[in-house]
């Protein structure tokens, strides 16, 4: 190890190189031929199959893995991404014990699924590495649609409207496109610049324009696209976080756990991103258990996740937390935030309030996953005003909002869960609503 593993406080490069890949390496090493294979024979391909009904996407999940036990993994492929473009993403992050995997008849029976994440990455996986192409466009509409947004919700979005035949453009407020998938999700969770090989992949379709740096509001009006194209779809997630309020503290140590994991996500040496020797986590999502695991992972000596309700409301799977205590992280429940405690502006503790008792965590960093809120200066302003309800824009169930020729999808909306494979499902099923009113 590096000297700086014993420095105090936030330091860097408290590992060496070979630590920070091994901590970093895939979560799940991808299934092999013969692997695939013989996970797909555990299958009893059900009708009416309860794991294809748990499924966001509604992927064929019985079909897809009979094609992978019939050594037919582009059929396989095919048929995932027919229902979910994004499926190569989704088959690494999606929590698949809670959805498909959940009521897998042989979970059910056994207490031992399918392995369908796994399945469903090794034929995704097996295509996109052989630049196999299953869509084409349409001959032309001659009709223009603009897309805030070039996360999953977006860009899923645009891959179907271009299937359909018209053309769309793409607004993003960052440089490089993917979202959450890009900025938000653990690194050993998507290793190899996967998520930008996954765009490529997808807008590989062609008539997809993809525009950088260009935020709403500061850019563009929703008014102004609406003028301008012939539908608009509104997928730019939550840009803000939530602050713990009384709690905060403007403190160096104190940081944004999502803003943290796209740093991380972005560094080209891991070893650059401070962390602390000791860090509390509050928090008790998926973000949560991200940061926690990789700030082990960048070599911090104790790591708690603090989450402010009991264990049995803790929105990370049970799965996903057992994974954390794997990694020595420490999880406590019912833990109410009272305040950041400093020394000298730096982090110096946090003080927690459980059971009516005061808890001290002494600690040099502090992350707030709390979850986020949707930030788009333009939509109170918008010219027919588009109608929110708990900080989310309110859409119908074919994704439209109260603003004529103006759809919407994905974490910015106030339907489903905040999950990749919903907002895929918005996004595409928003696409069809698009082009069905564009063809009358």
């Amino acid at each position: 190890m590096s000297e700086g593993r014993y420095r105090e406080g936030i330091a860097t490069h408290r590992l060496d190189a070979a630590e920070y890949a091994e901590n970093l390496n895939d979560l799940h090493p991808p299934f092999d031929r013969h692997e695939a294979q013989v996970e797909a024979d555990r299958c009893y391909f059900c009708y009416d199959a309860p794991c294809m009904n748990a499924c966001p996407t509604q992927i064929d999940i019985p079909m897809f893995i009979r094609q992978i036990s019939t050594d037919n993994p582009l059929g396989s492929a095919k048929t995932i991404f027919e229902q979910n473009i994004f499926g190569g993403m989704c088959a690494r992050v999606c929590p698949t014990e809670t959805l498909c995997e959940q009521v897998c008849v042989r979970e059910v029976a056994e207490g031992k699924p399918v392995r369908i994440g796994l399945l469903q990455r090794y034929a995704t996986d097996t295509a996109m590495k052989a630049g196999a192409q299953f869509f084409e466009r349409a001959p032309s509409t001659g009709r223009k649609v603009a897309v805030v947004g070039a996360g999953p919700a977006g860009l899923a979005c645009a891959h179907r409207l271009a299937m359909h035949g018209h053309e769309v453009v793409v607004f993003e407020a960052r440089p490089k496109p993917g979202g959450l998938n890009e900025y938000g999700i653990a690194a050993y969770k998507s290793v190899d610049n996967f998520a930008q090989a996954e765009v490529d992949y997808i807008t590989a379709i062609g008539g997809i324009e993809i525009r950088y740096e260009q935020e709403i509001g500061h850019h563009f009006t929703i008014g102004a696209l609406v003028l301008k194209y012939d539908a608009v779809f509104l997928g730019m997630g939550l840009g803000g976080v939530n602050a713990l309020g009384g709690a905060d503290a403007q403190a160096s140590g104190s940081v944004d756990a999502i803003e943290w994991i796209g740093e991380l996500r972005q560094a080209a040496d891991p070893g650059a991103v401070p962390v602390g020797r000791r860090v509390v986590v509050v928090g008790g999502g998926m973000t949560a258990i991200d940061a926690a695991v990789q700030a082990r992972a960048l070599g911090a000596d104790e790591v708690t996740i603090c989450y402010r309700g009991p264990r049995e409301r803790m929105k990370a799977s049970v799965y996903e937390q057992e994974v954390a205590r794997s990694r020595g992280v420490v999880i406590r429940f019912e833990m109410q935030p009272s305040r950041i405690l400093t020394e000298g502006g730096s982090v110096s503790g946090m003080e927690f309030t459980r059971h009516g008792e005061t808890v001290t965590i002494a600690c040099d960093q502090v992350m707030k996953a709390i979850g986020q809120t949707l930030v788009a200066p333009d939509l109170g302003t918008a010219a027919d005003k588009l109608v929110l309800e708990g900080g989310r824009i309110v859409i119908d169930a074919e994704g439209r909002t109260s603003m004529a020729k103006v759809w919407a999808g994905g974490d910015c909306v106030n339907a489903g869960e905040d999950l990749t494979v919903a907002a895929v499902a918005q996004g595409r099923d928003a696409a069809e609503s698009i082009s069905r009113a564009l063809a009358q």
